[in-house]
């Protein structure tokens, strides 16, 4: 199994409903990919500029091929990073 967790800052605060809105639609295409075992995608209530995305991958070769997706290309790395400071964390799991 392969984690990664990502924190999300949006810039500037009147593009944090277009975030939320785009990362809702990454998120639901990602979960139809067969490599893709878990994702999440969480607005911090305690600061509306934060979002944290939680990946579970089968496999690290699993998220990198998710990376070439046209829905990643095309929103994520198109229009949601534009728009973000991003924090990747690539994780182990501890029980």
């Amino acid at each position: 199994m392969f984690y990664v967790n990502v924190w999300l800052k949006v810039k500037e605060n009147k593009d944090i409903s277009k975030v939320a809105k785009l990362l809702t639609q990454i998120s639901q295409k990602t979960k139809l990919e067969d490599t893709c075992v878990r994702m999440e995608v969480y607005h911090s209530q305690s600061d509306e500029t934060r979002f944290l995305l939680c990946e579970h991958w089968d496999s690290e070769s699993g998220w990198k091929n998710h990376r070439n997706e046209q829905h990643f290309i095309d929103i994520y790395k198109a229009q949601v990073l534009p728009l973000v400071d991003r924090e990747p964390h690539i994780c182990t799991y501890l029980e």
